[in-house]
């Protein structure tokens, strides 16, 4: 009967640590899941605050865009831009020269999305312009 009590009294314990283990995993596993749902949820207001912040910075020190009619010889980019001047008298142009070749630039527009939709309209009578940044 000795050996019956102590094998009851392990089994006793052994239950009782077995339970204890569970219970404490079972919390371990619960409070990771709460940290990372809280992490990913500051994870994301990191983002949105750092997009914010971007878009301020943007709106005062952005360099803003151009669109590029031309690049090549001088005799083809003033006559393009004599017809592009005939064509939209209301936007400025801009004629450069960066050896060995000029650049026929016009407008301006703060974000590449304006420059965008103004390309779409220029398109159609100067087919390889594109959208340039500005001072980068």
């Amino acid at each position: 009967m000795n050996y019956e009590n102590i094998i009851n009294f392990v089994k006793m314990i052994f239950m009782k640590k077995l339970s204890l283990y569970f219970i404490v995993f079972s919390c371990a596993v619960f409070s990771s899941q709460t940290a990372n749902s809280q992490s990913k949820k500051t994870d994301i207001q990191l983002i949105e605050n750092l997009i914010a912040k971007k878009k301020e910075f943007n709106k005062e020190y952005s360099f803003g865009h151009r669109i590029q009619l031309y690049n090549g010889f001088e005799y083809k980019a003033r006559e393009i831009q004599k017809k592009f001047m005939i064509d939209f008298p209301e936007i400025k142009t801009y004629i450069s020269y960066k050896q060995p070749e000029w650049k026929i630039q016009v407008g301006f527009y703060k974000t590449k999305l304006e420059a965008e939709r103004a390309l779409l309209g220029f398109k159609r009578k100067f087919k390889s312009a594109i959208v340039i940044p500005l001072g980068k």
